[in-house]
C-alpha cells in the first residue's frame, strides 16, 4: 500500500509546505498506479526521465509528482513524440525554460494562449473535488496539463477559467473533457478549412495575417448555430396590439 511520510519526507518545497502528509509509493507500487511495468519504469528512470526516488536504505520511495510525470510521459508518447524528444522536454522543465519554449517541444502553439504555471494544490482548489486520476490522465492525453518539477502547467489561461467555470456551475469534469475533445476534432478541421483556403487563393505566408478573419468567422457562426438551437420564445403582437390577458 501506499507510504504516509511526515518526518522522514525531504524537507518541504513551496508546493508541499501547505499539505500535512505525502502519498508515497514504492517501485512496484507506483509502477501498477501508473499501468506500467515494472521493467519500464526503472528504464524511465535510467534514461533520467524520472527525478530520483527518496532513499531510505535500500527502499526507494517515489511520490504523486512522479505518477503524474509517468502520465506525461505516457501521454507524450500517445501524441508521436519519442522518448529522446521526452528527455529533451524533461531536461526543459528541470532547467526552467520558458513555457513558451516548452510549448514549441510539445508541439503545442502556445502564441496566442498564456499557460499557467499551478501547485497540485491550486489546480484542486479550480475542481474542487474533481481531480481524479482518470480526469488528470484524461487532461494529459489531450495536452491541456504538463508537469513541471513540483508545478502542473495548464496550456491555457482561457481553457482553464472555462473549464472551472463550467464544473463551478455543475457539469463534471470528466464531460467537459470529453466536450473538449470532441471540439479539438471540430477546430482541427476549421482550421485546416482556412488554411487550405488562404494557402490556396492568397498565399501559404497569408495563413498567420488572416487568422483574425477565421475567428471571426467560427465565433459569428458558433453564435448563430447556439440561437438555432435555442427554444423560441414568445410570439410579440402584432404592431399596436397588446398581449391578451
Amino acid at each position: 500500500m501506499p507510504h504516509n511520510a511526515t518526518q522522514d519526507a525531504a524537507p518541504p518545497t513551496h508546493a508541499t509546505e501547505a499539505r500535512t502528509t505525502v502519498r508515497e509509493y514504492r517501485t512496484e507500487e507506483l509502477a501498477e498506479a501508473a499501468g506500467i511495468p515494472v521493467r519500464t519504469l526503472r528504464f524511465y528512470r535510467e534514461r533520467k526521465l524520472l527525478p530520483p526516488p527518496r532513499r531510505e536504505g535500500r527502499i526507494a520511495w517515489y511520490d504523486d509528482h512522479h505518477l503524474s510525470r509517468l502520465r506525461t510521459i505516457a501521454a507524450l508518447l500517445e501524441r508521436g513524440h519519442t522518448l529522446g524528444g521526452i528527455a529533451e522536454l524533461t531536461v526543459a522543465f528541470e532547467n526552467g525554460r520558458d513555457v513558451g519554449q516548452l510549448g514549441e517541444l510539445l508541439g503545442i502553439g502556445w502564441s496566442e494562449e498564456t499557460p499557467v504555471r499551478l501547485t497540485p494544490e491550486a489546480l484542486a482548489d479550480y475542481f474542487e473535488g474533481e481531480v481524479t486520476p482518470e480526469n488528470l490522465a484524461a487532461s494529459l492525453d489531450l495536452g491541456y496539463l504538463a508537469t513541471d518539477g513540483e508545478e502542473i502547467v495548464h496550456v491555457s489561461r482561457r481553457l482553464l477559467d472555462v473549464s472551472s467555470a463550467l464544473v463551478r456551475e455543475g457539469v463534471p469534469l470528466s464531460a467537459v473533457l470529453e466536450a473538449g475533445r470532441r471540439v479539438r476534432e471540430h477546430t482541427d478541421a476549421m482550421a485546416a478549412l482556412f488554411t487550405e483556403l488562404i494557402s490556396a487563393h492568397i498565399s501559404e505566408e497569408a495563413v498567420p495575417r488572416l487568422r483574425p478573419l477565421a475567428k471571426s468567422v467560427v465565433e459569428a457562426e458558433l453564435t448563430m448555430s447556439m440561437d438555432r438551437l435555442r427554444p423560441p420564445g414568445p410570439a410579440l403582437p402584432p404592431s399596436g396590439q397588446t398581449p391578451s390577458s
